[in-house]
């Protein structure tokens, strides 16, 4: 990847609330906020339960619950400050995802998302995820990726997105297809993450493997 790319990437991660925030409660929130936080955290699905490693099934009817059930994804992904939230991070094996990188962005939502195009050019950075909590890993993905989709009427939409957008993308469409970010960490790292599960304590690449308990501990969930 060019140091252009790899700036620009940076500055995404730095100005925005990225994947690897979502393991931690931000600094400045108020007490109102770290409860809203915990309470939609609260409702996503964590590791070890089986539906985070399954496939989820299409949507197939575009109806008003539908388009309730995405505005209450868009509701918790933003009290749990986080970009991006797959249905089957709520238990649900229906295939919609919703994502928001930066505050002054507009929601999307993404029916039947598929991923049509990925660049040559890759970026690695960490991740966190809601499901995932305490826990940070180094993923390789794509820089650049096109997406196809449809709405919550069932109109068709194509997405490009680049660097931290087109990141919590693909790591949105991972959870539908049943894959998460330790399938796509090195073994190292995966090797440490899921120790730091086990013990209840965090991790983060270039962490010792047994500062997990002296590192900074989660209220709550992950964040994509």
């Amino acid at each position: 990847m060019s140091d252009e790319a790899t700036e620009t990437l940076d500055n995404e991660l730095v100005d925005e609330d990225e994947l690897s925030s979502e393991a931690e409660a931000p600094d400045g929130l108020d007490q109102e906020a770290l409860e809203r936080r915990g309470a939609a955290l609260s409702q996503v699905v964590k590791f070890g339960d089986p539906v985070l490693k399954s496939a989820a099934s299409p949507v197939t009817e575009f109806d008003d619950r539908l388009a309730v059930e995405a505005e209450r994804m868009i509701g918790l992904m933003r009290d749990a400050i986080g970009v991006g939230l797959a249905a089957t991070q709520l238990g649900v094996l229906r295939r919609m995802l919703v994502f928001q990188v930066g505050t002054d962005a507009v929601p999307t939502v993404l029916v039947n998302p598929e991923i049509e195009w990925r660049s040559e050019d890759l970026a690695t950075a960490e991740e966190g995820c809601l499901s995932i909590p305490g826990v940070v890993v180094d993923v390789e993905r794509p820089l650049f990726v096109r997406a196809h989709a449809v709405d919550v009427h069932g109109d068709p939409l194509t997405v490009e997105a680049s660097g931290l957008e087109a990141r919590v993308i693909q790591h949105e469409v991972d959870h539908l297809d049943g894959v998460l970010m330790l399938d796509r960490t090195e073994k190292d790292q995966r090797k440490g993450a899921l120790k730091a599960l086990r013990e209840g304590g965090t991790y983060a690449p270039g962490e010792p493997e047994d500062a997990g308990d002296e590192a900074k501990e989660t209220s709550a969930s992950a964040q994509e």
